[in-house]
């Protein structure tokens, strides 16, 4: 009976350390150094892509890794990075949940003397960040835009006018306010003109917003939207600033009969090539997507660690765009493609992003 009830206690034991672990993924020898590396959720393909990318690159150069997912909950991500800091890592990569809430753990993370660089999206109110890489957020915007008035034929002269609504990104990202001022850029002076018209009204970023990029808000918006200002008119195209609110885009449009003869889809735009978009794309249902190839920016952002582990100065291409209320943090660029039916084989499958069979 004893024995039997120290083998019981010892399962019980190692449940528990597993179950305490559930949301780390170490990885490597750690020769180098430790990498801390906090990403938002797994809800978004790309962010599982981006960590395993980062793994995968880090562990390659010699370096442990400890990837954690905060599944979209702040205080979980929070804890998570102090875990990090209580184990010692070296180094931190994170791309935040809400990009004002980490300033209090990152002093913590400056008091061990931890380097910090953000990922992707803008840590905000501390000093203690020291590089950013990421997109050219704004050109991701142009893209969008410039899609929909070529598409429309707005550029070659076309006078409308063509009803669009607009979606923007979570207002905690400050990413998505670089994606609204570059599609804005292009879009106002139509809408201004009368070319372009939003029958329901709501232009500015606190109309438009979607807390955490969650396709349900967006669809439920966009069922208010149709039910309220689309009794008689069509929608000929959405701004949609990513591929899982356009998804939920769609289904409100299917929802009402778009996708007919009589009700064709309307030009829809997204962002980060997500493999259910690619595959709508070629369906014929999203229009265009914003490829950012997130194995690029996991290169960068090893570049960006490996420096400010060894004292070195990390390679940035810009040094004024990127102001988190506390410093202008160095940032590098990536460019980012825009992407549809006609050149999807050649920017996703040939680059293998994806395989042919992935997008069948």
């Amino acid at each position: 009976m004893k024995k039997m009830l120290a083998v019981l206690l010892m399962f019980s034991m190692v449940f528990v350390l597993a179950a305490c672990g559930s949301d780390s993924e170490s990885s490597g020898a750690g020769d180098k150094g430790y990498v801390g590396i906090s990403m938002p959720t797994k809800s978004s393909e790309r962010w599982v892509l981006d960590g395993e990318n980062m793994v995968k690159e880090f562990k390659e150069m010699g370096y442990k890794t400890d990837l954690q997912y905060g599944e979209d909950v702040v205080e979980d991500q929070i804890a998570q990075i102090e875990n990090m800091i209580t184990k010692d890592v070296d180094v931190l990569v994170v791309a935040p949940i809400d990009g004002e809430s980490l300033t209090e753990v990152l002093q913590k993370a400056a008091d061990q003397d931890i380097k910090v660089i953000s990922y992707d999206r803008l840590i905000k109110g501390t000093d203690n960040v020291s590089y950013y890489v990421t997109f050219d957020n704004f050109e991701v915007g142009v893209l969008q835009a410039s899609y929909i008035t070529k598409k429309l034929g707005l550029e070659d002269g076309e006078k409308g006018p063509f009803n669009i609504e607009l979606f923007g990104g979570s207002p905690d990202d400050n990413n998505a306010y670089f994606f609204y001022d570059g599609a804005m850029s292009v879009l106002q002076p139509y809408i201004d003109e009368g070319k372009l018209v939003v029958q329901s009204g709501q232009t500015k970023m606190n109309q438009i917003s979607t807390l955490r990029w969650d396709g349900a808000t967006a669809q439920a918006r966009m069922d208010n939207i149709l039910s309220s200002k689309y009794s008689s008119e069509l929608v000929h195209a959405v701004l949609s600033p990513y591929d899982g609110i356009s998804i939920g885009i769609i289904s409100s449009l299917k929802g009402v009969g778009y996708g007919t003869d009589s009700k064709p889809m309307p030009v829809i735009t997204g962002q980060d090539a997500e493999l259910a978009s690619v595959k709508s794309i070629i369906a014929g249902e999203q229009t265009q997507t914003v490829f950012k190839d997130t194995r690029e920016l996991a290169v960068k952002a090893v570049e960006m660690a490996d420096a400010v582990l060894n004292d070195k100065e990390a390679e940035v291409n810009d040094t004024e765009s990127y102001d988190n209320g506390n410093k202008v943090v160095p940032t590098y660029l990536i460019d980012p493609v825009s992407v549809d039916k006609e050149n999807y084989q050649e920017v996703i499958v040939e680059s293998g992003y994806y395989s042919e069979d992935e997008v069948k």
